[in-house]
């Protein structure tokens, strides 16, 4: 064993010692999602300190297929029927947030918070990777961009944690976590297959979200239909949770934190604005439609899909409610958000070479 490997073997053990305390540490303060933010805080720990290990694509894919898996047996007919007779209502509330965060992300291009157009692509909640993509090809500080992505994703997951742990309506009991249940061969082979095929089909058309969303909908529809039974052990959830928690922690590298240093006050500020703007919407909610609080929370925390799907299910909510609203902003965030992304990048771009002609025109005179 060469010294690289060596040192990714201690690396690993490292995280995995962390991860189990972490977890266990976060389960004794009742945390919802403690699974999942224990491995996550973990990582960022590692991460920070030089770590250069990494979660593969693939792992992560399959992990992405059984938070799909769980959340498809919350899919059921009433669910979806209720899904589809609140479209409008959904529609609404995802293009408010998507307006909302655009609007946002050009006042501080504009502004000189942010260099260029990075906070136009940092700031808009879902597909990360699809964001980072079309921030490189528009010129965007794309280290920048995606620290502020991921830094999202990890505020939105402890910030939606700590609402549901001390929301005074929902005490949270939690579900009953079997760590090692009565394996079924049948149901579990159908599972599996879905996850496998599905978490294949993504990888390799590259759909953005696609290893989560393909399972998702074929165990909902394949549930819904008898034609299969979706079985989801503790051991494999926990296993499931850990590997996301590690992909988004590892992501926070020494290097990416001291070149972002500067901009890490702004960073915070602005997703924190975000959250509290999804708050207020999910307000609306509870305050119009009667949707409990920590259901209409949850319903519109600005993503990720995996860790709000995770923390949901956790907690004492209508999970069918919050993935049927969560969905419908990661479908329409991948379908319009990166076009209307760039409509507003190229405008920033346009005032910012409006404004420099004009400077050079006014120190010409």
């Amino acid at each position: 064993m060469n010294n690289v490997s060596l040192r990714h073997f201690l690396q690993w053990g490292l995280l995995i010692i962390l991860s189990i305390l972490m977890s266990f540490l976060f389960l004794e303060l009742s945390l919802p999602g403690a699974l999942m933010l224990g491995p996550m805080a973990a990582a960022i720990a590692l991460g920070v300190l030089r770590s250069d290990i990494h979660v593969h694509r693939i792992p992560f894919g399959f992990a992405q297929g059984v938070v799909g898996c769980m959340v498809a047996q919350s899919l059921t007919p009433a669910v979806m029927h209720a899904f589809w007779s609140r479209g409008v209502l959904f529609v609404s509330i995802v293009l408010s947030i998507i307006v909302f965060n655009c609007a946002m992300g050009w006042f501080l291009s504009h502004s000189g918070a942010f260099p260029g157009t990075t906070a136009v692509w940092g700031l808009l909640p879902g597909a990360a990777s699809s964001m980072i993509i079309m921030a490189e090809s528009c010129g965007a500080d794309v280290r920048l961009v995606a620290f502020i992505q991921y830094l999202r994703v990890v505020m939105v997951g402890f910030f939606a944690s700590f609402v549901a742990h001390f929301n005074i309506h929902h005490p949270i009991a939690g579900r009953v976590f079997h760590w090692f249940p009565e394996v079924l061969p049948l149901p579990f082979g159908e599972t599996m297959t879905i996850i496998l095929v599905g978490t294949f089909i993504g990888y390799f058309l590259r759909i953005s979200g696609g290893m989560l969303l393909i399972p998702l909908f074929a165990g909902s529809i394949l549930q819904a239909g008898g034609l299969a039974s979706i079985m989801l052990p503790g051991w494999l959830l926990a296993s499931a949770y850990m590997c996301i928690g590690w992909t988004v922690g590892l992501r926070f590298r020494r290097d990416v934190l001291l070149y972002a240093a500067r901009m890490i006050p702004r960073a915070v500020l602005s997703i924190f604005v975000v959250i509290v703007f999804c708050g207020f919407l999910g307000y609306l909610l509870n305050r119009f439609l009667g949707v409990d609080p920590l259901t209409a929370y949850l319903a519109t925390s600005p993503g990720g899909v995996d860790a709000v799907a995770i923390i949901a299910t956790s907690a004492n909510v209508k999970v069918g409610f919050v993935m049927a609203l969560q969905l419908s902003r990661m479908l329409l965030v991948v379908l319009i958000g990166p076009l209307v992304s760039r409509w507003v990048a190229v405008r920033v771009q346009r005032s910012r070479m409006s404004i420099s002609e004009n400077e050079s025109e006014e120190s010409g005179k």
